[in-house]
Formats: structure tokens, sequence, C-alpha cells
């Protein structure tokens, strides 16, 4: 059975189980994981397309004729359905041939104004809808076998392209110059993209968190943050490095330090059954400790996958409990705005008796 078949076949249990019908499903990296159909949307108002899967039979791919050939080829386990005259038109005429009565749709990926042309449709053709949050998602947070390779093979290749870019970087280069040639070289290497903006910033720009390049040049003893993730074979990775430019001074390697005690803090309580607050809890104590508690605002990581950020959730509010097979980051950063910051970022899989670190840093000081 194929990946897409054996997905498939467990989702259409539970929809029975829940008793449902069929269920739409827009979210793209949703639509991605059931099918392996790629076209991505240019924007929730403009859709690539639709799955409707129904509890039992065969499911059907929803899109108009830009993307017939793509779908046919990449979702071969669905037939491919065009709406010429829009959805709600097309799913009347499902309804009349697979019989559905109660539709689910996934409530936090559907535009009100859509969902009231569907109430219309309901209203009319005796149709119950029914919102679903994070049905597919909590399918997706356990990642099998072959979805860790392609993952480590993804955080592999994001750390081929960081060190080929690394040894590029001389005087005078500007943040975005580094981050254009970052996302550049990740498609030479083969990757689809580029999983998120790339963050190069330096000197008091690395305070940001989520600072974005801009012209400033490099120049010798600046401090580099650099945070990049790709995405290879759908799957994507993240990581954060940190780094001086020339000769780093005694606060760099001080503080540098203290986030690497803080990362391996908490990669050392990481396992099945502890709480993502439990292991937000052991990094922010070691930056407590070291006297930068107050500089640590953001939660310590997030689940990565299909999409780069998506749970379970490495944070204070975080209760739930890591199962294996979860992907999660671990980035502890201090940010002070009249120096720049420190961040360092790893990807681990969660196991039974701990986790297995998918990065191998070559930046990072000896502790």
């Amino acid at each position: 059975m194929s990946i897409h078949a054996d997905r498939l076949v467990r989702l259409q249990a539970l929809l029975r189980r829940k008793q449902i019908d069929a269920l739409l499903v827009s979210q793209p990296h949703n639509r991605r994981y059931l099918s392996g159909y790629t076209a991505p949307d240019h924007g929730i108002q403009e859709t690539s397309g639709f799955l409707l899967i129904p509890g039992e039979g065969r499911p059907y791919l929803l899109t108009d004729s830009r993307f017939t050939l793509q779908a046919e080829a990449e979702a071969p386990l669905y037939g491919v359905e065009l709406y010429t005259r829009g959805l709600i038109d097309l799913l009347a005429r499902l309804q009349k041939k697979i019989a559905f009565r109660t539709l689910a749709f996934e409530s936090d990926y559907f535009l009100h104004s859509a969902f009231l042309r569907l109430a219309d449709l309901g209203a009319k053709n005796g149709l119950i809808l029914k919102p679903e949050r994070g049905l597919i998602e909590r399918m997706r947070v356990i990642k099998d076998e072959h979805e860790l390779r392609i993952l480590r093979q993804s955080t592999a290749l994001n750390e081929k392209v960081f060190q080929s870019v690394y040894q590029t970087i001389e005087p005078g280069m500007t943040e975005r110059e580094i981050a254009l040639a970052i996302d550049l070289t990740m498609r030479e290497m083969g990757a689809e993209g580029p999983s998120f903006d790339t963050i190069v910033a330096f000197g008091a720009n690395a305070a940001r968190p989520h600072a974005v390049p801009t012209d400033r040049e490099l120049q010798a003893g600046d401090l580099v943050m650099i945070d990049m993730g790709l995405i290879f074979r759908g799957y994507c990775s993240d990581m954060t490095r940190t780094f001086v430019f020339g000769r780093p001074d005694q606060t760099f390697i001080d503080r540098h330090r203290l986030v690497r005690r803080a990362m391996l803090a908490a990669i050392g309580v990481i396992r099945a059954g502890v709480t993502g607050a439990a292991v937000d809890r052991a990094a922010r104590r070691v930056l407590a400790d070291g006297g930068y508690g107050k500089a640590f605002g953001h939660g310590l990581g997030h689940g990565v996958g299909i999409a780069v950020h998506e749970e379970p959730r490495l944070s204070p509010r975080w209760r739930k409990q890591l199962r294996a097979g979860m992907v999660v980051t671990v980035e502890p950063g201090l940010y002070l705005a009249d120096w720049g910051g420190i961040r360092l970022e790893d990807m681990v899989a969660v196991t039974e008796q701990g986790c297995e670190i998918l990065n191998r840093d070559t930046t990072s000081l000896d502790l």
C-alpha cells in the first residue's frame, strides 16, 4: 500500500467513527499530505484545489483547468473533477453522485464568505455542515520512518547549503546578499525552495528574532545570525547559527556558551511522555541562572514536517506530552537591543528513551 493510500484508509476510518459522510480539505499542507498534490495556493482566496474525501469510496480532487494535468499525475488515487462554475456548484453535483449528507470542513482554513455560500447549499440540499479543527494535523504530528528519513535528508541538505555559503562570506556583503545567496544555493542543490523567509542579521539587528535582511554591510567583528530552512521532497528543515565574523570577544563567547548550555539542557530532557512546557522550562532555567531570563521571550521550539511550523510546541503553555515520532526544533536565544542576539537551533526527533539530534552544528563554540 502506498503512503497516500495508507493515510487515506486511516482518515476514512476516522470519518466513519465521527459519523462524517465527507470531508472537504482546503489547507494546502493537508492536501499534499493526503494526496501528493503539490500545487501551492497563492493566497487563501486563490486556491489550487480542494480534496473531497468520503467516509468510503474513492476521493476527489477538485480544481480548475490550470491544474488538471498536475492533479492527475500527482494524485492518482483521486478522481479529478473541475469546477467550471465554482466550487459550490461542483459540490452540489457531487452530493447527488456520492450521496453525502454530513460534510465536514477545516474551520481554521475556510473563508467566512465561502462558508456562507456552503451554508446556502446546505439549506437547499439538506446538507449538514460540521466544522473540524486539527483533524489531519493530528495525523501529521507523528512522523513515520519514511517521513523521518526525508526530514534527515532535508536537514542534511540545509546544513550543506549553509556550509557552502558560509565559506563565501566576506566583508562588504550585505544581509540581503547573503540571504539571496542562501536561497539560490538551496535551489541549485536540489531543494524546492526555502521553507520560510531566510533571516540574516548583523550586530544589533540580531536582537530581532525575526529580523528582515537589510542592506547593512558586514564588517570584521560583526555578530552574524542566520536562520534558514528549505523544503526537500515536501518536508521542511529549520536551523539557526550565530557566529562572529572574525575574532569573537569574551562577551560573545560567554553568551554563546550560555545559549548552547540551554539548548543541551533542553535536549537532555526530551523524550516521549515529557510535556513541551517541561522542555521549555529546562532551557529557560539555564538562561535565567545566567542572568538572561528576561532576554528570552519566545517559545523554545515547534514541530516541523510538511509545514515548517506545526504541532507540537515547546513553550510554557504546551501541557501536552511529547510522543515518539514527533520532530521539533530546539532554539533558545537571548536578545539585547543595544548589542544583538544569539539563537542556536537544531531539529530533533523524539524517541521513547530520548531524542535523535538531526543536525550537526559545526559553528558552536566548545563548552
